[in-house]
């Protein structure tokens, strides 16, 4: 072996001792206020997922194995990861860096400090040693099953280019076909089957999703109709 290669060696050995080195001990009560930034993805309910995996029960858990979970990508899943406080260290500190190829959209925090406050707030909920605030408790989008009448879906009708989406109050409300989005939502608070909902997105009222229980109802609500 080259002088060369053995000197990179030694580097790369460095680095990866670094990356997985023991972070300081940290104050979960801190933790629970950085988690407020991860809380837009990931829930700390037992499979209530959002756009990320719930990160309930994740300590000692081998990265990308939550059944209930179905995004994970290829890298994370591949991975011999298992989560514990070296390797969410790492993680925290460059998902990139230590699991290449996954769908994480997260720089890092380059903040020890805060990483160890972090993961001590994932450890003390994860294992129970600290309960779950109730604000993190609650789901995270309104319980679209209990929606008045001004935003229940009777019926849709497209029309060249717009949507006329007729509500359960008797009014009617036109849409660009660009500003409707059509969604679903299978979790517990999600609408009834052959109940779709619709919520305003747009400040100017110009746009809107409706929400659906499953895909198929789509052809059943919306029709070609002028």
């Amino acid at each position: 072996m080259s002088r060369l290669a053995a000197l990179l060696l030694v580097i790369a050995a460095m680095i990866a001792g670094r990356a997985l080195a023991q972070p300081p001990a940290g104050d979960s009560a801190q933790g629970a206020k950085l988690f407020g930034a991860c809380a837009a993805c990931h829930s700390l309910v037992k499979d209530r997922n959002m756009t990320g995996p719930s990160l309930a029960g994740l300590w000692g858990r081998k990265a990308g194995s939550l059944q209930s979970f179905n995004r994970y990508s290829p890298a994370l899943k591949s991975s011999a990861v298992v989560w514990g406080a070296k390797t969410l260290d790492a993680w925290l500190a460059s998902p990139a860096v230590l699991i290449p190829g996954n769908r994480m959209a997260f720089a890092g925090m380059p903040d020890a400090r805060q990483r160890a406050d972090l993961i001590a707030f994932l450890k003390a909920t994860s294992t129970g040693q600290r309960p779950l605030p109730a604000v993190m408790a609650r789901p995270p989008f309104k319980d679209l099953k209990k929606l008045g009448p001004e935003h229940q879906v009777e019926a849709i009708r497209y029309c060249r280019d717009t949507y006329h989406v007729i509500t359960a109050d008797g009014r009617t409300a036109d849409f660009w076909e660009a500003n409707l989005r059509f969604k679903t939502d299978s979790s517990d608070t999600g609408p009834l089957p052959g109940k779709p909902v619709i919520m305003p997105a747009g400040m100017m009222g110009d746009r809107a999703s409706v929400f659906f229980a499953a895909p198929d109802e789509f052809s059943t609500f919306v029709k070609d109709q002028c």
